[in-house]
Parts: C-alpha cells; sequence; structure tokens
C-alpha cells in the first residue's frame, strides 16, 4: 500500500495537484482535523520499504450511516477535495462508490445548514485500487504477493528442518484459504472449525505419522512488500491519477487494475459485482496443481511411446527446477517417457541423458540455480554428435529451459532439419534468465526472484546510507544489455536514477543528476540511491561514475559503490517464479503432447511445428542476430518513466 501511496503523491505534485494524506481510512475522513493533512514530496520517502500502511487503514462502522458520510463530505469540501483515490478490498471500493452517488445530496444537506456552498464541489471523482491479500478482485492484487511469499517461505524453512521426520505430515491453515482445500469447492457444511484437528488425529491414529499444525494467521498480512508488490502499486498510482485528471462529471468510478502485464481502467461496481464468480487463471492454476500432486495408478495413465527429454541451457535461473518437475511430471501423466539431460547440449553430446521419473523431482519446486545443470555450449559445434544421442534414445520431443542461448540453440537444431531428420521433431523453450531478454516474451523464469534478491540488497544499503547521511551508493547489476533488472530494480528500490543501455545518457546527464542528488542532500532525506545496468555504456562504467560522483559531490557528499554480482542468480526462486515455471511448462508439455500425436499421424519430418509458442522462426533469427541479446519492450520502457517521474522530477 505505501507503494501505491507514495506513486500517487508524486504523481500528483508531478501534475501540479495538491494531495493530501487521509489517515486511518474512512474513520479519518469522517473524524477530520488532523487525520487529513497535505502530503509533500520528502513526506513519502522510505516508504516503499515499509510493510503495512504508514496512512493507516481502519474499519468504520460511522461512515456506514448517512450522518457519518454527511461528516465526511463537509471534511472534504472545506479542504476543496473533490478527487479521491481509494486503496482497498471490494467493501471500501463499495464504500467509496456509495459516497459518490449520494455526494450531491450530501451537499445539498450542507447548503441547507448554511455550512458550503456546492456550486464549486458539484461532483466528486473516484478511482480505486485494488489491494488484497486475498487476490480475490482484480486479476492480480499486489499485496497479494507479499503474503504468498511469507507462507511459502514457512513452509519451506518447516519441511526443511534437519528435525523434520521423513514421515511427518504438515496441517497448514492460512488466511485466504483453509488446508489444502479451496472455499471455491467446499466439502460439506461445517468442516472449517475442525479441520486441522480432526486430520491430525487421522494421520497420528491410523499412518503412524508425526503431525504438526501451523496456522500461519496474520503474519501473512506483514513484512517487507516483495518487488512485485512495489513495481505494480507504483504504476498503479500513476495510473490512478492520469485517471483522475480525465474524469468528467458523468464519468463512473473506475478501478485501475491489471490485464496481463498492461494497467487498466475497469468500471467500479461491474468488478464488486464479479467478486464472487471464478476466474479463468485460478480454474488453470486449480487444474495444474490437481495434475501435479498425485501420480495416477500405471494402470490409468496412457502409452504414448514417446520420449520427451528437458535440459537446461545458459545462465541458472531460479525456477528451473520448478520448470523442470512441472515438465516431466506432466509428461508422465500424458504418457510419455521422460529424460533429463545434464549440462545441456555439452552434455547432450556427451551422453549425459538417463530417464527420471515421477518421483525424481519430488522437492525440486523449492531449490534454486540447476539441479540438471547448465551450460551455455550451443549444438552448432557437436550437431552431429547430438543428432546421435538423439536417434539412440529415440528422442521425439525436446523441451529447452533457458535464456538467450536457449532461443540460439533452438534455432540452430532447425536449421539443421535438412542434414539431420532426428530433429524433425517438436522444439519448445521456456524462457528462463534474469536478464528477461528473450524475444517474444514480457517475463521470464528468473526474473521475479532476482528482482527481489537486488531490492532487498538496495533497502540494506538505503539503511546504511540513511545513518551515516550525506552519503550516495552506486550499485551495479546484471542483465548483459537489456535494462530490465536495473529499471524495475529502480522503481521498486525507490532509486534516484537508473542508467541503462536502451536510454542513452551523457555526461550532461550524469552532471544533471549530480544537481539532483545535492539539491537533495539540502533537504530531510539526505541519502542517494542509482543503479546501473552492466552494459548500460562502454565508457560510463560503474568506477567512471563512482569517480565523477566522488568528485563533484565533495563538501556535499561522499560515494560508495556496490556490484551485486552472481548473488542475483542465486538463493530460493520465489513464489511468483515457482508458479510462473510450473504453469508455462505445463503448458509447454501440452503443447508437445499434441503436436506429437498430430505429427505421429502426419509423419515426422514435417518442419512447421517448430516455434510455434514462441514467434515465427525468420523473426527469431533476425532477434538472434542483434548484437545485444536486446528485448526492451513497451512494459518496461513505461516503468522507466514511472521512475523518472517518482524519483527525479520534483514539481
Amino acid at each position: 500500500m505505501n507503494a501505491a501511496v507514495r506513486a500517487v503523491v508524486r504523481m500528483g505534485i508531478y501534475v501540479g495537484a495538491k494531495v493530501y494524506f487521509v489517515h486511518e481510512g474512512y474513520q479519518g475522513m469522517v473524524d477530520g482535523g488532523d487525520n487529513i493533512k497535505e502530503a509533500t514530496w520528502e513526506s513519502v520517502s522510505s516508504m516503499l520499504q515499509m510493510g503495512g500502511t504508514v496512512i493507516g487503514s481502519a474499519r468504520c462502522k460511522d461512515f456506514r450511516m448517512h450522518e457519518g458520510r454527511l461528516k465526511a463530505a463537509h471534511n472534504l469540501v472545506q479542504r476543496g477535495i473533490t478527487n479521491l483515490c481509494v486503496i482497498g478490498g471490494d467493501g471500501s471500493l463499495t464504500g467509496a462508490n456509495l459516497f459518490r452517488k449520494e455526494w450531491s445530496g450530501l451537499l445539498a444537506e450542507l447548503v441547507q445548514q448554511g455550512t458550503e456552498a456546492s456550486q464549486k464541489y458539484s461532483a466528486l471523482h473516484i478511482v480505486g485500487m485494488v489491494g488484497s491479500i486475498d487476490n480475490d478482485f482484480s486479476i492480480l492484487a499486489w499485496i497479494c504477493k507479499k503474503p504468498m511469499i511469507g507462507m511459502v517461505f514457512a513452509l519451506d524453512g518447516e519441511m526443511m528442518l534437519p528435525t523434520v521426520k521423513q514421515d511427518a505430515v504438515f496441517c497448514l491453515s492460512v488466511c485466504a484459504s483453509d488446508w489444502v482445500l479451496i472455499p471455491e469447492m467446499p466439502p460439506e457444511d461445517g468442516w472449517e472449525e475442525k479441520m486441522c484437528q480432526k486430520l491430525s488425529a487421522l494421520v497420528v491414529q491410523r499412518l503412524g505419522f508425526d503431525t504438526r499444525v501451523t496456522i500461519l494467521g496474520h503474519v501473512q498480512r506483514g513484512g517487507t512488500p516483495s518487488a512485485f508488490d512495489r513495481i505494480l502499486a507504483s504504476r498503479m498510482g500513476v495510473e490512478a491519477v492520469l485517471a483522475l485528471l480525465e474524469t468528467t462529471a458523468n464519468t463512473p468510478a473506475c478501478v485501475v487494475s491489471l490485464c496481463g502485464n498492461q494497467s487498466v481502467r475497469l468500471p467500479l461496481m461491474e468488478c464488486v459485482q464479479m467478486v464472487r464468480l471464478g476466474q479463468m487463471s485460478f480454474e488453470n492454476n486449480l487444474k495444474t496443481y490437481k495434475l501435479l500432486a498425485h501420480r495416477k495408478p500405471e494402470s490409468e495413465l496412457p502409452n504414448s511411446n514417446f520420449n520427451v527429454a528437458v535440459l537446461n541451457v545458459g545462465a541458472p535461473a531460479a525456477g528451473m527446477n520448478a520448470a523442470v518437475r512441472s515438465a516431466v511430471r506432466v509428461g508422465i501423466s500424458e504418457g510419455h517417457k521422460m529424460f533429463a539431460v545434464s549440462d545441456g547440449f555439452e552434455g547432450f553430446y556427451k551422453g549425459q541423458i538417463k530417464e527420471i521419473k515421477w518421483a525424481d523431482v519430488g522437492g525440486w519446486t523449492g531449490q534454486g540455480g540447476s539441479l540438471l545443470g547448465t551450460k551455455r555450449t550451443l549444438p552448432a559445434k557437436h550437431i552431429d554428435k547430438i543428432a546421435e544421442q538423439m536417434q539412440k534414445y529415440n528422442i521425439n520431443a525436446l523441451l529447452v529451459i533457458g535464456g538467450f542461448e536457449a532461443l540460439e540453440c533452438l534455432l540452430q537444431l532447425y536449421e539443421a532439419r535438412s542434414s539431420y531428420e532426428e530433429f524433425c521433431i517438436p522444439l519448445c523453450m521456456l524462457p528462463a534468465t534474469i536478464s528477461n531478454n528473450v524475444p517474444g516474451t514480457n517475463l521470464s523464469i528468473g526474473a521475479d526472484t532476482a528482482l527481489n534478491a537486488i531490492v532487498e540488497t538496495c533497502d540494506r544499503i538505503k539503511q546504511s546510507a540513511s545513518g551515516t547521511k550525506h552519503r550516495v551508493f552506486i550499485i551495479e547489476t546484471m542483465g548483459g544489455y537489456c535494462g530490465y533488472l536495473a529499471s524495475v530494480g529502480g522503481l521498486a528500490a525507490g532509486a534516484d536514477a537508473a542508467y541503462i543501455f536502451e536510454e542513452p545518457f551523457d555526461i550532461r546527464e550524469l552532471q544533471s543528476n549530480v544537481e539532483h542528488l545535492t539539491e537533495k542532500m539540502k533537504t530531510s532525506i539526505q541519502r542517494g540511491l542509482v543503479l546501473r545496468n552492466e552494459n548500460s555504456n562502454e565508457n560510463y562504467t560503474t568506477d567512471f561514475i563512482y569517480q565523477l560522483y566522488s568528485e563533484e559531490g565533495k563538501g556535499v557528499f561522499d560515494c560508495r559503490k556496490n556490484v551485486l554480482g552472481h548473488m542475483q542468480q542465486g538463493g530460493a526462486p520465489s513464489p511468483f517464479d515457482r508458479n510462473f515455471g510450473t504453469k508455462i511448462a505445463a503448458k509447454a508439455m501440452q503443447w508437445i503432447s499434441k503436436k506429437l500425436n498430430e505429427s505421429y499421424r502426419k509423419g515426422m519430418k514435417d518442419n512447421s511445428y517448430a516455434f510455434h509458442v514462441v514467434m515465427k522462426q525468420t523473426f527469431l533469427k533476425l532477434s538472434i542476430e542483434l548484437n545485444h541479446h536486446l528485448t526492451f519492450f513497451l512494459t518496461c520502457a513505461v516503468v522507466h518513466e514511472a521512475l523518472s517521474i517518482c524519483h527525479l522530477v520534483k514539481a
């Protein structure tokens, strides 16, 4: 919520509006007084890393009554406030819509009482932003990511304890749903209160397993927000202010939401009415969970007689193992024989191929790095040996999980089809790279985990800078020539600037940023944070920028530099990367199964099946020939613009 508040305040000030905090939600609006204060640019600094909401939130019985809403209207009109940005769940947004509908009547009552003139404030404009850990309102409410992270890592911690026996069962109760069962598919009435206790007793008495009951409760509501929550909230906050600026007296109240990776404006009450309807994405997630959670008996599995190989290529990325697990289990469920290739195509031509079973990938979801091993070796030099291995193991389809190198590998195999019919099979890749630079994709497996690592480190560095005062840190991120990590990480961490290859910069811009930081040191926020992509400029290196800032900032601030390095590739994958890898791997295997069945009927030499899940082969080849392995899409450009507004420009 704090990221959204910060974005609304700074975007509002940027466009010349006067912005107010309403403390303690609707209760503060009803009570008025010091609960409604004007916000300044500095007042929202150092908020991004804080959990909860710094302006407070409270349930208000008074606002449900007409008299309470009349007091709220009086307090708003006193300060000339006619635009409201409401952050909350369906209850908060429904209340805001009712307040808007009654606005003209409330003003009429105030006029009769002789307290206010209604002509100047005849219309109340409302834009809502969904903030809920339940994620039951929009496609993805930003606050839902943090409790998911807390819940998943809490489970990781408990189940990985060395003292836990192999025959232990954990019963888990969470806020948004109870145990493994979900509200959308409940059993008989009255099961909620005693489910964990009954299950615990059943497991102990009948199976003899040691049992733990864990209730996470409100732990899910607290903690530092994830990088994704900060980014989404910041983008939604900027969009909410733009929506308010464009409203007229006849514009209905809207909710700023997320569709795919783009912000959209939806009618508020239509969204409220759809809260109880099932979402297609949720249904797909449920189907995937059911498919992967329990193995069917051998007698119920189909027998396809197809062999599918899975391998990792390129640098390791968190979430690769979750994708491999999903691919293996979905493939087995489809009746295929699954093979794992160690160390990428280097292991492929060396014959490091073995069959992998359902149980072999158990526990892989939460493992970081690449358990199969991964190399950057391309297949072109050893294409004949790879063809021999494919013939030896009778590989009928290939799933490659990796980054830009994986795309190059598949293109080389595609081009070798004219010489080797072993490659005339369905070929599919899953984007998995922290650089997020695979053409045709907006998001890659591992990027979210890397962003969280960057943001966590930046939070600690900012804390250090705040303590020492008058200090600026220069942080170098990975990503090659792609500025995704630097720009999006800068937005999430609250950086003052982010230097990336896609946005050329010169010495004048560097000097301008030094002047900005010099002025900033005169305020109450006496620290600075600058991010630089590792290949943003061959001349303006991290060392050069550090030396420039140190020299030009003499007497005002001192400077430190920090190269994050390979810590961005490691660590346990975030819940988002686990789910993302699991879902797209399941989709990939279903696509492979479909193409295998079609190819088997039509002939295995049908070349038209390669790259159907990505893009046309000709475009891919052109993309790969780019020198910088660069894919900076509109989404990232929007983020970089938001970064500039929220950090560099001060009205």
